[in-house]
C-alpha cells in the first residue's frame, strides 16, 4: 500500500506539465480503490491472477506510449511484458531488486540514497521528459474535511503485516487513557487486529472500534481526523498523504528512506533496533485538539 501512496505524487507532478495526459494503473487487487483517488488515473487494471484471461486481455488492449514500473520488482517487471508499450524503469543499480531491469528497454540511473517519493518522481520526470519540480510531493487525493459539528477525535494504526514493528499493546491503552477527553478511532483488518482492538477498547471507555470497511471509506475517516497516530504500515502513509496530523512510530524500518511524507508528520524512531520501543511519554497528543 505503500508503494502506491508513493507514487501518486509522480501522476501530479506529469499532470502539472502534460494537462491531457492520463495513466491506466495495473495493481494488487487489494488496493485498486487507491488509484482512482487520482483524477489522472483513467482507468485501474486489478492484478487477479485467478481471472488471467479478464486481467491479460485488459493489458492487451491499450497501445500505451509508456509503461513505467513504478515498483521495481521481478514480479512488477515481468508484468510490464504484456502490455504493448515502451517499458521504462529503472536501472539494474537502482531497482530494489536488480534482476527487473532486464525487462525493461529503458532504463534510468536514480539514487538509491533518497526517499522513495523522490525516486519515483525522479523516474516519471526522466521517462517524461521534464524538470522534476521542487515543490512538496502533491498526492492528489481528493480529501473531506472535518465536519466542524462533529466531536474532534484521534485515530489509532495500531495494525502491521511485520510483528516487529508492532508498538506494544499496554502502549496504545496507556496513551488512550492519557487522551481520555477525545474520542480514539481503531480501524482494523485481520483477525488479531481485531482482538487487539477489543483488548485496548476493553480498558478505555474513550475507544471505538470500527467497522471492518473498504480504503475510500478509512481515507475518509482519516482525512477528518484532528490526528493520527500510526505504526509503519499502509494507512500511516495514506493519513500522511491526506494532510493529517500524524505520528510515526518506527523501529526497524528507516523513515528517512521509506517514511511517511506530509504537510504535518512527525517520526519517533526506536533507540532499540528491531523492537519499537517508544515510551508513551514520547508521543505528544496533537496540539489543536488538546
Amino acid at each position: 500500500m505503500g508503494d502506491i501512496i508513493h507514487t501518486l505524487p509522480a501522476l501530479t507532478d506529469a499532470g502539472n506539465v502534460y494537462p491531457d495526459i492520463t495513466f491506466d494503473w495495473m495493481v494488487e487487487e487489494n488496493f485498486a480503490e487507491i488509484p482512482a483517488w487520482h483524477k489522472l488515473v483513467n482507468k485501474v487494471i486489478p492484478i487477479a491472477l485467478r481471472r488471467w484471461r479478464s486481467f491479460y486481455s485488459d493489458l492487451k488492449s491499450e497501445q500505451y506510449d509508456f509503461i513505467i514500473d513504478a515498483q521495481g520488482l521481478i514480479k512488477s517487471a515481468v508484468l510490464t511484458r504484456i502490455a504493448h508499450g515502451m517499458r521504462c524503469g529503472m536501472d539494474k543499480n537502482s531497482a530494489r531488486e536488480p534482476l527487473a531491469a532486464f525487462f525493461y528497454q529503458r532504463k534510468f540511473s536514480i539514487s538509491k540514497d533518497q526517499h522513495a517519493i523522490t525516486r519515483i518522481r525522479q523516474l516519471f520526470s526522466k521517462t517524461l521528459n521534464y524538470e522534476i519540480p521542487c515543490d512538496p510531493p502533491d498526492y492528489g487525493i481528493d480529501i473531506v474535511g472535518a465536519d466542524p459539528r462533529v466531536c474532534p477525535y484521534i485515530v489509532f494504526i495500531h495494525g502491521t503485516s511485520r510483528k516487529d514493528k508492532l508498538w506494544p499493546e499496554e502502549n496504545w491503552i496507556a496513551l488512550a487513557k492519557l487522551a481520555a477527553k477525545y474520542p480514539i478511532k481503531i480501524p482494523w483488518h485481520t483477525d488479531e487486529e481485531h482482538e487487539r482492538a477489543k483488548r485496548i477498547a476493553g480498558k478505555c471507555k474513550n475507544v471505538e472500534i470500527l467497522p471492518k470497511t473498504n480504503l475510500t471509506t478509512l481515507k475518509n475517516i482519516l482525512s477528518a481526523a484532528n490526528g493520527v497516530i500510526a505504526v509503519d504500515t499502509g494507512l500511516g502513509h495514506l493519513a500522511a498523504a491526506l494532510g493529517v496530523p500524524t505520528i510515526s512510530l518506527y523501529g526497524p524500518t528507516d523513515p528517512k528512506l521509506i517514511g511517511t511524507v506530509g504537510k504535518s508528520v512527525q517520526h519517533l524512531i526506536t533507540k532499540t533496533p528491531g523492537i519499537v520501543d517508544i515510551s508513551v511519554d514520547d508521543v505528544p497528543i496533537p496540539k489543536h485538539i488538546m
